[in-house]
């Protein structure tokens, strides 16, 4: 038997984090479960019964072929610069530090760049060989269905090509142990056997696909205008989208209320999408945005020589939207003369230029917006009252995003897909843990902020790769936590939301001399890099020969 040594697993150990705070367990930026062998046998068993053994076993081994998939790709990440083989590893030892089985390798002939692989792997205290020993007995087969999707699914994507692996033995059928063997899927002769495990087209996938449609069919019965520019799941945005759907075929004048950057603009176009003016102009005007003595021509417009510098006549907004719909955004920042033209239209359904005495009639839908409290502008005499009740006939609230954390999910979706196209990039989206620091935010900025912070996910990740949470940029929304991670033992150690502080404190407590502390900093450094020079260089941060340099310093007999 060949001697295989895994490296040591203190970095895969430091990885996972149990943060009692708020009951949350991290595998690096992958959310975890720690769950009871009994509740996933009593699952197994459950899935037997209901959909037969060999729908179950590809139910189980499609779960272990994902998860092998993702670990394949933290591998990649914790161990870069490492040789093949030790990068390779972190798949065996990761089986072993999530609970699933002991690995020990028996051959591991690789090459990544070929895509030559061979390896066989000897499994003890398989969890899955114990469950079913325990409640069927002894099998006739291999029963290690959800590990032996893990090793073929870690491999595959570790490999970058399907890497098929077998059980030759299982200690469910009365072996001491269980043994597996992997190679590329072609070199098997009885590949055929064995891919349709890996295969999405089974029984319970087309009964779900089938139940997908059906929710769809039901949905598109239900809301039969599908507005493809407002995504949300929220009770708050569902509400504030049935009142904007009821209103779409009436004219009905709408007041959209909510903080800033809650999205009221896309709510008025969505009004505009599903009304029957949806073939006319769609216009939007920002109040706060135009100066004063010029909102009057911009909304009603002007004639030429009305003013100094009106060299020719020019439609309004109103003019522009005719048909259509107007949005006036931040409406509470018009001014009082621009108050009472706007109340007339809204009364009349007609306009005057500015400098011209026609009156010219328009058929618009008025859509307005505000952020303040209107009704204390109407008592401070900043607005006008009769306007305010002209325009507050049907209010519409949109929630600010912390109270639709649900929504989260789905527009980060949408944002990715957009920002990806904008700059040329591929991401694979967003881990787990930077999905979590997302939903803690408190969003002042609402939407918009979060579409700001998406975009720099994007353009901070690697491409092909995931945007993690230290791409967010949310402060202290990610790190300055306290967890704990399982030392050599198996035991928690607690480790503060300020490491560098809390190390720097105890090795002064320690008593231990600088010089002798980056001595075996730097010999540390080179037994986990398992003496690779230039590994140890990039972990301690330096160039080789920077490392080089105080190898020899340290080396240097003390005068």
């Amino acid at each position: 038997m060949a001697d295989i040594r895994f490296p040591g697993n203190a970095d895969l150990r430091r990885l996972i984090r149990f943060s009692s705070e708020n009951g949350l367990i991290w595998l690096d930026e992958s959310r975890m479960v720690l769950m009871h062998a009994a509740a996933l046998a009593e699952l197994r068993k459950e899935l037997v019964e209901s959909v037969g053994a060999e729908q179950a076993r590809r139910i189980l081994t499609r779960m272990g072929f994902a998860s092998g998939l993702r670990d394949a790709e933290l591998a990649k990440k914790v161990r870069a610069g490492f040789s093949e083989q030790d990068a390779f590893v972190v798949g065996p030892q990761l089986h072993m530090l999530e609970g699933s089985v002991q690995v020990e390798a028996v051959k591991l002939d690789m090459d990544v760049a070929s895509g030559r692989f061979h390896g066989e792997f000897i499994w003890e205290h398989s969890w899955e060989a114990e469950v079913h020993l325990q409640e069927h007995g002894q099998a006739h087969h291999p029963v290690c269905w959800m590990q032996i999707g893990y090793a073929s699914g870690y491999t595959t994507g570790f490999m970058g090509r399907f890497i098929l692996f077998k059980e030759v033995e299982c200690a469910a059928m009365g072996t001491n142990h269980c043994r597996i063997v992997g190679r590329p899927v072609e070199e098997w002769p009885d590949a055929d056997d064995y891919t349709p495990y890996y295969e999405a087209d089974s029984i319970v996938s087309q009964l779900l696909e089938l139940r997908e449609q059906v929710e769809t069919l039901r949905s598109s019965l239900n809301c039969p205008r599908k507005v493809t520019s407002l995504i949300g799941a929220s009770a708050g945005f569902r509400h504030a989208f049935d009142l904007i759907e009821k209103a779409a075929d009436t004219n009905v004048t709408v007041m959209l209320l909510g903080e800033t950057g809650v999205g009221k603009e896309r709510f008025a176009r969505a009004l505009h999408e599903m009304s029957p003016r949806n073939a006319a102009p769609f216009v939007a005007v920002n109040c706060a945005a135009l100066p004063h003595d010029l909102i009057e021509s911009e909304l009603f417009g002007v004639e030429r020589g009305a003013y100094t510098g009106a060299h020719a006549s020019r439609a309004g907004k109103f003019e522009r939207a005719d048909g259509g719909t107007l949005f006036l955004d931040e409406i509470g920042e018009l001014p009082l003369p621009a108050q009472a033209k706007l109340l007339r239209v809204v009364q009349e359904g007609e306009l005057e230029r500015l400098g011209d005495e026609r009156v010219r009639k328009i058929n618009v839908r008025l859509v307005a917006a505000t952020n303040v409290d209107l009704m204390t502008a109407v008592q401070e005499g900043r607005f006008r009252r009769d306007l305010f009740y002209r325009l507050n006939v049907y209010p519409v609230t949109i929630p600010p995003l912390r109270d639709r954390i649900a929504d989260i999910p789905p527009l980060v979706e949408a944002m990715l897909d957009r920002y990806c196209t904008l700059h040329g990039k591929r991401i694979a989206g967003v881990t787990e843990r930077a999905m979590q620091a997302l939903k803690r935010h408190d969003w002042p900025g609402n939407v918009r902020e979060l579409e700001n912070i998406i975009e720099r996910g994007v353009i901070l990740s690697p491409n092909n790769g995931a945007i993690e949470a230290e791409h967010l940029f949310i402060g202290g929304e990610v790190s300055g936590r306290t967890h704990e991670s399982p030392d050599s033992a198996g035991l928690l150690e607690t480790e503060g939301g300020r490491p560098a502080e809390d190390l720097c404190q105890r090795i002064l407590e320690s008593g231990i001399d600088l010089e002798s502390f980056e001595g075996q900093l730097l010999e540390c450094a080179l037994q986990k890099a398992n003496g690779n020079l230039s590994a140890a260089a990039r972990a301690l941060g330096m160039t080789r020969p920077q490392l080089d340099y105080r190898l020899k310093k340290s080396a240097r007999p003390k005068q």
